[in-house]
């Protein structure tokens, strides 16, 4: 995925009433930007952190600014929660995660009963309802979900359940948005409930994959499948 503007360097000053990120330029303006994750960020904040942000499309926007990404340890965290929907459809459409290859028909954001998915397609094995959910929390060398309790994301699994009980394929897609990781664990101490909710749902057949994202300020790629410890 290319940025379809360039991005602006800068260092982060400080991220308040999670939306919103005060942002140090190289000029030496400060600017407000826009912070699409409404989650805690545990892991991926750092004061004085260099930050890329991209230019907002809509010259009116309160915010002229959203924030891509932070380096953190050396490496970029891609903290914008919009674009991991967007890779999985460039990725999938590409033949690039194992086990979805050769998907036709793929579409975003298609409803099924009271809820909408993040893509569908069909494959060898018939319709594939996937939905899909950015990772950034890291403890160690694990890539962690969630970073904050989330009923939203319970809602989810339960529903793959009901997917996969119809007989179609019900797919869990995490997007790691970081290269320091290399396995994934659901955030059992943060929300044990959504511990407990993923295990119910692949004891019930609902698939778990991870695929972890190369993050640079010209773009975001493919990198690897990442290992699954329940």
């Amino acid at each position: 995925m290319k940025f379809r503007k360039k991005l602006v360097h800068g260092r982060l000053v400080r991220r308040y009433k999670r939306f919103l990120a005060d942002v140090v330029l190289d000029d030496g303006s400060e600017v407000t930007a826009h912070c699409t994750n409404s989650g805690t960020m545990k892991s991926c904040l750092e004061e004085g952190a260099e930050v890329w942000l991209s230019p907002a499309a809509d010259p009116n926007r309160r915010t002229q600014f959203t924030w891509e990404m932070i380096r953190i340890g050396g490496d970029w965290v891609g903290i914008n929660t919009s674009n991991p929907n967007a890779l999985a459809f460039e990725w999938v459409s590409a033949g690039l995660i194992p086990g979805l290859e050769g998907m036709t028909g793929l579409k975003r954001e298609v409803k099924w009963e009271d809820s909408r998915f993040d893509l569908y397609g069909k494959g060898a094995e018939g319709p594939c309802f996937i939905e899909v959910k950015n990772v950034t929390l890291k403890e160690g060398k694990r890539a962690l979900f969630p970073d904050a309790v989330t009923e939203r994301g319970r809602k989810h699994l339960n529903t793959l359940v009901r997917v996969k009980r119809t007989g179609m394929r019900a797919v869990m897609l995490f997007v790691v948005q970081r290269m320091d990781v290399s396995l994934f664990s659901p955030a059992r101490e943060i929300d044990p409930a959504y511990g407990s909710a993923l295990d119910e749902a692949v004891e019930r057949g609902v698939e778990v994959l991870v695929a972890q994202a190369m993050v640079r300020p010209d773009g975001i790629g493919f990198h690897r499948m990442l290992p699954v410890e329940l």
